[in-house]
């Protein structure tokens, strides 16, 4: 595993057995589960709160589809900031909690400070986010968008 801590190490190969089960199907039954992992109800149950206990599971959700519900465009946009501001990071960080629109922002090493992950119904969608949201953000100095033509993969499972 790439950079593992000795915290991600305290898990063995039946704790990555079920992480890797529940990060495919986090609907699973408790049953079903320990069906595939062969172990009893009891303990996997006991297992999957302790992973929940210790932060290994950070939660569960419903993976929806952006195109039905009127956001099938996808962006990433680099933004560089404008460090003339003492307070310009937490500021901008906090801007971006508020907006369903921008769903990640990452602080990057590089060239730019900000990439973020934003999802619109269209381009023009996205121009009037552009302009109302995105250039008003605290400490925006430049902002280069790219946006997908073509979603070739989209996971968040993890190599386990």
């Amino acid at each position: 595993m790439f950079g593992m801590s000795t915290a991600e190490t305290d898990i063995d190969r039946t704790d990555r057995r079920i992480l890797d089960v529940l990060q495919r199907d986090g609907r699973i039954s408790n049953l079903k589960l320990a069906e595939a992992v062969a172990l009893s109800p009891t303990a996997v149950l006991a297992r999957v709160q302790r992973l929940a206990k210790d932060g290994y599971i950070l939660g569960y959700e419903a993976r929806l589809n952006p195109i039905k519900l009127g956001a099938g465009m996808l962006v990433f946009v680099e933004v560089l900031l404008d460090r003339t501001s003492a307070n310009v990071f937490e500021q901008f960080k906090a801007a971006v909690q508020v907006r369903a629109e921008i769903m990640e922002c990452h602080l990057v090493a590089g060239g730019f400070d900000y990439l973020l992950k934003i999802r619109c119904a269209d381009m023009n969608a996205y121009r009037q986010f552009s302009g109302d949201v995105l250039w008003q953000l605290p400490g925006v100095r430049e902002t280069r968008t790219y946006a997908v033509m073509e979603e070739v993969k989209n996971s968040t499972s993890l190599a386990l």
